[in-house]
């Protein structure tokens, strides 16, 4: 079916037609999401920051910035939804037009800027939603804030208690100087202050890092050593890329933002692999960037990673793309005769 709603939904501009489906995901949540994608098969199950994934396969940030279809996506298949990135306050973002696609490429380009309603109005709808998996909050600093690590404590403390994982994100190249908070005294600062505020009576929620892919080997060692000295729990690699390929096609390849899609994939295995050796293994990764099929997220936990995330591929492949993934890993596990998934990470 969504080979004959694509034309009309690539006739819209890009934001406009990426709302509708939000706003259709929500309806149909709201009916009970019949036909929902059955449950995974149960040797994709695994267990990261002692959270219970029935499915590796998660929904990216920033698909659902307000949290306002949750449900539904959990209907789709997957085994966990990352709603955000939200700020302490409402913002509107940068400028329209910001999301473009390419394509030939199977890409995206996005330049949103942190576009979102708040937190305070996201989570009743989080509290809301029936969840069939976990729920990961991603937070992030308002653009004129003049104190950002103030922002992220304020983002950690809120999305805590009703979230089964917070993710802070400082690797969007949307907000201005965001990215400068991956180095030195800033990142160990801010680490510090997220730790804090995750702490709940009954103990404390798990807290996920998402780093950007454009990071050299000195930077990523630098947050592999602060990531275990302030106890994250996962690392998400990686968020959308600021380079371009020469490949690239599209008439848009020349637009400001971040690419996501296909041609993020060779540069999102690549960082897959560099945070795996600067960590030593010692936290759980969560690959992200160029993610289409069974057989790419077969190869990620092959690599290393213990789960991971898709977003642009959805764009072009459609609604259905969550239980594909899901029924061809489990096929690829049971061929390389895997009786869990835990058992394919690293196996490469």
């Amino acid at each position: 079916m969504f080979s004959l709603i694509r034309p009309a939904l690539f006739s819209l501009d890009a934001e406009r037609a990426h709302g509708l489906t939000i706003d259709a995901l929500a309806a149909w949540a709201r009916i009970g999401t019949p036909f929902a994608a059955p449950p995974p098969d149960p040797n994709l199950r695994s267990t990261v920051a002692g959270l219970d994934f029935a499915s590796p396969l998660g929904l990216a940030a920033g698909v659902d910035k307000n949290g306002a279809a949750i449900t539904g996506w959990f209907g789709l298949g997957f085994g966990s939804v990352e709603i955000g990135t939200l700020t302490p306050l409402a913002q509107p973002g940068n400028p329209r037009p910001r999301i473009f696609r390419l394509v030939e490429d199977l890409a995206v380009i996005n330049r949103l800027g942190f576009n979102n309603g708040g937190i305070a109005a996201a989570l009743p709808r989080v509290i809301a939603a029936k969840r069939r998996g976990m729920l990961g909050i991603n937070i992030g600093a308002n653009k004129d804030t003049a104190d950002r690590i103030a922002d992220y404590r304020t983002g950690v403390a809120r999305a805590a208690p009703v979230a089964d994982y917070v993710t802070i994100n400082i690797s969007s190249p949307n907000t201005p100087g965001l990215r400068d908070l991956q180095h030195g005294t800033a990142l160990g600062d801010l680490l510090a202050a997220a730790d804090q505020a995750r702490t709940l009576p009954g103990g404390q929620t798990p807290l996920f890092l998402k780093i950007a892919p454009d990071l050299d080997s000195l930077a990523i060692d630098d947050i592999a050593r602060a990531a275990v000295e302030h106890r994250i729990d996962a690392l998400i690699v990686a968020n959308t890329t600021i380079k371009r390929p020469p490949s690239l096609q599209s008439r848009h390849a020349g637009e400001t933002g971040g690419l996501s899609g296909a041609p993020l994939a060779a540069l999102a295995r690549i960082r897959l692999s560099d945070v795996r050796g600067a960590t030593g293994g010692q936290i759980p990764l969560i690959s992200v960037g160029g993610i289409d099929s069974g057989a790419e997220a077969y190869a990620r936990i092959r690599a290393g990673a213990s789960l991971v995330q898709l977003y642009t591929a959805l764009v072009y492949q459609g609604p259905g793309l969550a239980r594909r993934i899901n029924r061809d890993l489990a096929s690829l596990l049971r061929r390389d005769g895997f009786a869990r998934l835990a058992d394919a990470v690293g196996a490469k």
